[in-house]
């Protein structure tokens, strides 16, 4: 255990804060915000390894005030981090501080009325990337929703969304609901944390019509025209600012046979697969290899994947403001077969009409312009949840 959070701090100390962003201050820092709305309660924190007090842990600064803080919940890629995506979670003891620590991952997706039990309040902090495949977002819903149904209180401590400076992609369709998107939002849904938790609420999205109570804690000094580099590494295969710029566009890879680098020291900056065959002399090399903690049976394990280099091209994405399907369709067009998709592609993209218009041929522009009506309803809808000034 310790050896696999020391990896995962290790990749995270890549991540710096940019100028754009020295002056924003997340939620968590606020204590003076939301320290009183905890005071005398049973609280119960859903976090992970982003969950800090400028160096210090959420949980660590709750304890250090005096908070009772009961039990901790964690999503995805568990509270240390030292999980790869989608594997099993389990829940345990925390080692430093003794609490029972709560899987939101797996079986258990959404905390039960026992879990809930010895629970007043509940907070919410963890750093989102801003896509709607991303499954923090999913979690939120969950605990919501859990929270609604026990008639407790939720606190979201809001972040920067570091893909918050557009809008962009296809609404997700209702027979593609899944636990990689539950709402009808554009893959890029351009919210916070804390501003989507307002939407969940707003557009009763939760179960049986209930509603959650939300307090959102704002930041100080934040636009969606902020440019902000996370300090701490959102999961393990996220490890630069390129990376996570880069995450909209290519996660769709992940509902193919293309390896997006997991297994390689720059996850989701490049993609390729043993098939490529585009006969030009720019075709990137990479071998995908296990990586313990981070991403231990990558796709093409030990085959030689031939295909793009996406290294710094993350940044163009900040010009566009706009999801980049150049890439999709070179692939498919080098190494496209009747198996390079796979059933995981629809619920990515929340869409039946891709993967349709990708083997047809349809050009790029043609294709961003079937879901513009869609996306436009949508932005309406957005701004009456926004609590910052937008990028428009």
């Amino acid at each position: 255990m310790k050896r696999i959070f020391i990896i995962f701090i290790a990749i995270s100390s890549i991540f710096v804060q940019n100028s754009f962003s020295q002056s924003i201050k997340v939620a968590a820092e606020l204590t003076e915000e939301y320290l009183p709305l905890l005071e005398g309660k049973r609280v119960g924190v859903v976090a992970n390894p982003t969950s800090c007090v400028g160096k210090t842990h959420l949980i660590d600064t709750l304890l250090a005030k005096g908070i009772d803080v009961k039990s901790i919940f964690c999503p995805e890629h568990g509270f240390r981090g030292q999980a790869e995506a989608g594997a099993a979670i389990n829940s345990e003891i925390d080692s430093k501080t003794g609490l029972p620590i709560i899987s939101l991952y797996g079986k258990n997706k959404k905390p039960t009325a026992e879990q809930l039990k010895n629970i007043d309040v509940m907070v919410f902090d963890i750093q989102d990337v801003g896509a709607r495949f991303y499954t923090y977002i999913s979690t939120l819903h969950y605990v919501m929703e859990a929270v609604g149904e026990s008639n407790l209180h939720l606190i979201v401590l809001d972040r920067p969304n570091p893909n918050g400076f557009y809008v962009d992609g296809p609404i997700l369709q209702a027979e593609h609901k899944s636990f990689v998107g539950m709402h009808p939002v554009p893959i890029v849904h351009g919210l916070t944390i804390g501003e989507y938790a307002q939407m969940i609420n707003g557009e009763a999205w939760l179960a049986n019509g209930i509603t959650c109570n939300l307090t959102v804690i704002k930041m100080q000094n934040y636009t969606h025209d902020s440019l902000y580099h996370l300090p701490i590494a959102p999961s393990p295969n996220l490890q630069t600012p390129n990376a996570i710029y880069l995450y909209p566009s290519i996660c769709c890879f992940e509902g193919t046979n293309v390896s997006v680098g997991r297994g390689t020291n720059t996850p989701f900056e490049a993609v390729g697969s043993p098939t490529f065959n585009c006969n030009n002399n720019e075709t990137y090399t990479f071998i995908p290899k296990p990586i313990k903690g981070v991403s231990e049976n990558p796709m093409h394990n030990g085959k030689q994947c031939k295909g793009l280099d996406l290294r710094g091209k993350g940044y163009n994405i900040i010009k566009t403001k706009q999801l980049d399907l150049s890439y999709l369709i070179t692939m498919y067009k080098c190494g496209g077969s009747s198996k390079f998709f796979n059933s995981f592609f629809e619920k990515l993209m929340g869409t039946s009409e891709l993967r349709k218009q990708i083997e047809n041929g349809i050009p790029e522009n043609e294709i961003r312009a079937s879901w513009q009506h869609q996306l436009n309803e949508y932005k309406t809808i957005r701004k009456k949840y926004l609590l910052y000034p937008d990028f428009e």
